[in-house]
């Protein structure tokens, strides 16, 4: 991977975007978008496109969520403290202790993540899983007046948590769920734009996807894609404890290729094009089976209108909804290298109605 999509990527994983506030890292990713493209905008929902060969056939949408887990402001007592209502799905045992930054009208506030101490808990109170009902954030205001000229009701945040490089081409960071699903579908635009492909293919960087893949639902049905390639991050399940859970999560290992999606969610053909892709170009992959929907924005693509020839494409991941998320950068760069060379494969006469 190059210098530039290097850079991008920090940069995106650099911005806060809770569901429902996407903005800035929309901004960036457009500003990207632009460096090859000149149609480019934005939705009323938040969604985010970049297209490439307008009139084209058929029309590929390429969608990865911009969106991250947060919080959001729902209460300033009168001593300045903060209470707050999880955005996406957190595990209330890691928020406890954690730095935040909330985004608000002044910009950016840091503050902390509060709980009773250890030593005041009493025994069995030890024993208990931590409640976000339990945990406040604290900014360092001495009253109710100080923290609201501050803050105010209803602002979001997400963790302070900057990207770090480990050995082995590893990152670390907040949201690598799924930022790095945005940053890949625009990496394989920017390799398609100089492929010159048949078919008319936009990336989307999707919005609210945490809370019901609802970006997915508007910009699906805005574009009417005949084939939809979603991008996610996915369970990576090469650490300690996850040995028995390979029975039903499959063998996902980092570094080892972008992982390419098989069951109902998933056209037959789209998926055969996929991996026959992978093989021919000699690009690493692994293959994960899901007898049922995925979770991810491929839900709502492949049901949009008479429906869509769908597939999807993940980044492993470790420690998912954590601080800590761990990715292999050149698993995000084979999935775009993978892609942009499946879509090159399709023109309007491929047929997607093939039975298996």
């Amino acid at each position: 991977m190059d210098k530039v999509s290097i850079k991008f990527f920090e940069k995106l994983m650099a911005t806060i975007s809770p569901s429902g506030f996407e903005g800035e890292a929309s901004q960036v990713w457009a500003a990207e978008a632009r460096t090859f493209t000149k149609d480019v905008w934005r939705d009323q929902h938040g969604n985010t496109y970049a297209r490439l060969n307008k009139g084209g056939a058929p029309r590929v949408m390429l969608a990865g969520h911009i969106d991250e887990i947060g919080v959001q402001v729902t209460h300033i007592d009168e001593k300045g403290f903060l209470y707050f209502g999880p955005i996406g799905g957190w595990d209330s045992q890691i928020l406890q202790g954690q730095r935040v930054l909330l985004c608000t009208k002044r910009g950016r506030v840091p503050g902390v993540i509060g709980k009773k101490p250890i030593h005041l808990l009493k025994p069995d109170e030890r024993e208990k899983a931590v409640k976000l009902d339990d945990l406040w954030i604290d900014i360092g205001a001495q009253d109710k007046k100080e923290a609201e000229a501050l803050v105010s009701i209803g602002d979001p945040g997400a963790i302070d948590a900057n990207l770090v490089a480990l050995p082995n081409g590893r990152y670390v960071c907040k949201a690598t769920d799924d930022k790095a699903g945005a940053f890949v579908v625009l990496e394989a635009a920017r390799l398609l734009a100089k492929l010159h492909p048949a078919a008319e293919v936009v990336a989307v960087a999707t919005v609210q996807e945490e809370i019901g893949l609802r970006g997915a639902t508007t910009s699906a049905y805005a574009l009417d894609p005949q084939v939809g390639i979603a991008v996610d991050v996915t369970f990576a399940t090469d650490f300690p404890s996850m040995e028995n859970d390979k029975k039903r999560f499959g063998d996902i290992r980092l570094g080892k290729g972008p992982v390419i999606t098989r069951g109902p969610n998933i056209n037959h053909v789209l998926f055969g094009l996929l991996q026959d892709t992978a093989t021919k170009k000699k690009i690493a992959h692994q293959i994960e089976a899901e007898p049922r929907g995925t979770g991810t924005d491929a839900n709502e693509i492949q049901l949009s209108r008479a429906g869509v020839a769908t597939a999807l494409v993940s980044v492993p991941n470790r420690y998912m909804h954590s601080p800590v998320e761990m990715i292999c950068l050149e698993d995000a760069a084979l999935a775009a290298r993978l892609i942009a060379d499946t879509v090159m494969s399709i023109n309007a006469k491929t047929d997607f109605t093939a039975v298996l």
